[in-house]
């Protein structure tokens, strides 16, 4: 099969999924629960997500200045600083290690 078919296969999956995320019932969503369940979901995604960028490339693991740069912003972030510091803070430790040769 070609790559076109699964791509409409995906884009409908999609379109689907999101159909079917209106006909959850509106008890289900005002459920504390639920909402505790999908909250914490969604941080793990994320970081599960940040974690798989920074760390891999292709099929491989490896350390260069993306894990100097998260780890620039982790400190930033645990500091307070606004979010436009915590990206800048990040975007300087990965342009200062790569200068120094941290691939």
């Amino acid at each position: 099969m070609s790559v076109w078919f699964w791509i409409l296969v995906a884009c409908a999956a999609g379109f689907l999924t999101k159909l079917l995320g209106y006909l959850v019932p509106r008890k289900w969503l005002t459920n504390a629960r639920i909402a505790r369940v999908a909250g914490t979901l969604t941080i793990g995604l994320l970081a599960s997500l940040t974690v798989a960028n920074t760390l891999s490339t292709g099929q491989t693991l490896v350390l260069d200045a993306r894990l100097g740069a998260l780890a620039a912003a982790a400190i930033a972030l645990w500091l307070r600083a606004p979010f436009l510091v915590v990206v800048v803070a990040g975007a300087a430790a990965a342009a200062g290690l790569r200068l120094l040769g941290a691939a």
